[in-house]
């Protein structure tokens, strides 16, 4: 059974159900998006969103074959009904995550979308037993790196023209101790600070 939860949203199979009833319920607003497990029925919003946004943008195959490692991999999708406006991918190392890829439609951006599946993210990271998260994000690209910073990352290291057809190279930034005290408590103010609640679809038992 999938269910739909989130402060103020009643329990169901319908996403966009309840959403007034979280803006009344006098927790965080609910602007209708739900963060779900990616699945193959995203992919071709996931991949059409790819390639508008992404200079070397991934192809429908290869998500596929990301989405056939699900031992290794974690992958969400950000929709508004039935309409993906960002998806987000870990990579799940014996030692740490690496955060893949974190993408938002463009007129869906600075609502906090990207923020609450690198939540969800951070949080499956945690669940399996990783306290550490790296990723790669180009140097001219400081709106991303203040989002990463907030969720403990800091730089270390450069990759030099890993950017190569922008010709560009790409901050590594690391987030250590992410399932100690201080790194969930951390979890705990980004999600209270987000300014739509962070509804997921999670599947349930039974």
């Amino acid at each position: 059974m999938i269910e739909v939860v989130g402060p103020g949203v009643p329990v169901g199979s319908d996403a966009t159900a309840g959403a007034s009833g979280a803006e009344g319920a006098g927790e965080q607003p609910w602007d209708g998006v739900v963060v779900a497990p990616m699945r193959r029925r995203h992919l071709r919003g996931v991949v059409d969103l790819e390639r508008r946004t992404s200079h070397r943008p991934w192809s429908h195959s290869l998500f596929q074959g990301e989405l056939r490692m699900p031992t290794t991999r974690v992958y969400v999708v950000a929709r508004r009904a039935h309409r993906v406006v960002g998806f987000a991918g870990l990579m799940l190392n014996p030692d740490e995550g690496h955060v893949t890829n974190v993408v938002v439609e463009p007129d869906e951006r600075r609502a906090g979308i990207a923020a609450r599946m690198l939540l969800v993210l951070t949080r499956a990271a945690v669940e399996r037993g990783l306290d550490a998260l790296t990723l790669e994000v180009r140097m001219s690209n400081r709106g991303a790196q203040e989002l990463y910073r907030r969720f403990g990352f800091a730089p270390g290291g450069v990759r030099p023209n890993y950017y190569s057809d922008l010709r560009e190279d790409a901050l590594i930034m690391w987030a250590h101790h992410i399932s100690g005290p201080e790194g969930l408590a951390r979890l705990e103010r980004i999600e209270a600070g987000l300014p739509w609640a962070l509804v997921q679809e999670v599947v349930a038992d039974g």
